[in-house]
């Protein structure tokens, strides 16, 4: 994803999510699950692939990334830092004791335990699946809608957040009310995880820490970047031509991504054929019949809950035109926790090499 939301997501995307997910059984088969990667890089190859992938048959879940591990044990910020944020707003940070970091995608929050500042966040999104998060409060409500007066009670000193959560007027409430709110590019792709990190790093006055981070992980993901290129089939023409689906429950919101919204970015990196860009979609689009059948993917990458909110495979189905494609036919979706799977964040490394896991090999590690 070279541009990832701003309207778009926030009209579509954040608005589906605000319906939140049904809890619906998955297809009636075994499921494969790979099994959970480091979030740091792991040494050496994932192995060959044994067939050609286009064959492999039958759903798989690719398995959630364990928390990032933190690029330092004990980080202290070098405050106040004055800086402007993606809204152009002059902000003074001053504390970062009690830190709330919202976003659609779990990604400020990710990298924020990444800086060793996880134990300074005091409540979390809908999206925030980090072990180290479990047990803090949820501020959002009807999906990812923010609850003001919960924000409020757990008495911030900071909140960092974007425009892909909102509504808008609880962000410019806090702001009212004194609490520094910090507005981050709402953009999203493996190209933005480099200046984001930066970004959230300068807002906590961890600058040096920061530059630290953005190296791991850029070498982690050319680590996995080069064990993913020995699982993909080298020839172009074998490679698997993969459609990125979002549905929350049975009605309309079922989407085909394409360029901007992740997707562009998430399946090229796993070695595969992104059919709903080469097919020249933008944004999100109807998946329908006709945009279905015109991708004809071999797979479908989806988000778990969301898979599971259209009732499993079984449901995904009796979506008109899904049954007629490759994928449809060869019950081939792979679905990955929703926090995770567009975050591209410190641990986008782990989370490509849990889902080609889960593509090329499934229940290789299990």
């Amino acid at each position: 994803m070279t541009r990832v939301i701003a309207r778009l997501v926030v009209a579509v995307t954040t608005l589906a999510l605000l319906a939140g997910c049904s809890a619906a059984a998955t297809g009636g088969e075994a499921r494969s699950t790979a099994a959970t990667p480091e979030a740091s890089a792991t040494p050496g190859a994932t192995g060959a692939a044994l067939v050609d992938p286009r064959t492999i048959t039958g759903p798989s879940t690719a398995a959630p990334v364990t928390d990032i591990a933190p690029i330092a044990g004990t980080a202290k910020p070098a405050l106040p830092v004055t800086l402007t944020d993606a809204t152009g707003a002059s902000v003074t940070v001053r504390d970062a004791s009690r830190v709330l970091a919202l976003d659609i995608y779990g990604t400020l929050a990710e990298t924020v335990v990444g800086l060793g500042l996880g134990d300074r966040l005091v409540g979390r999104g809908s999206s925030n699946t980090l072990q180290i998060m479990k047990d803090l409060p949820v501020v959002t409500q009807n999906g990812h809608e923010l609850n003001g007066e919960a924000v409020l009670a757990l008495r911030p000193t900071l909140v960092l957040t974007d425009t892909t959560i909102g509504p808008r007027e609880v962000q410019d409430q806090l702001r009212a009310s004194g609490v520094p709110v910090v507005f981050f590019d709402p953009k999203r792709s493996i190209d933005t995880i480099d200046p984001q990190i930066g970004a959230v790093a300068h807002a906590l006055g961890l600058d040096a820490l920061g530059e630290k981070l953005a190296k791991r992980t850029a070498d982690e993901l050319a680590s996995a970047k080069a064990d993913i290129a020995r699982l993909a089939p080298a020839d172009e023409s074998k490679r698997l031509r993969v459609a990125f689906l979002y549905a929350r429950g049975t009605a309309g919101v079922f989407f085909l991504f394409g360029k901007g919204m992740g997707a562009d970015a998430l399946i090229p990196a796993l070695g595969a054929v992104d059919v709903a860009s080469t097919a020249g979609i933008t944004g999100a689009k109807p998946a329908g019949s006709e945009a279905l059948l015109a991708t004809n993917p071999d797979a479908f990458l989806m988000m778990s809950d969301g898979l599971a909110s259209t009732g499993g495979v079984d449901g995904l189905l009796k979506r008109p035109g899904v049954a007629d494609t490759l994928a449809g036919q060869h019950r081939r979706v792979v679905d990955m926790n929703d926090g995770q799977i567009l975050s591209f964040g410190p641990s986008t490394p782990a989370v490509l090499r849990s889902l080609a896991d889960a593509l090329y090999r499934p229940g290789a590690r299990g």
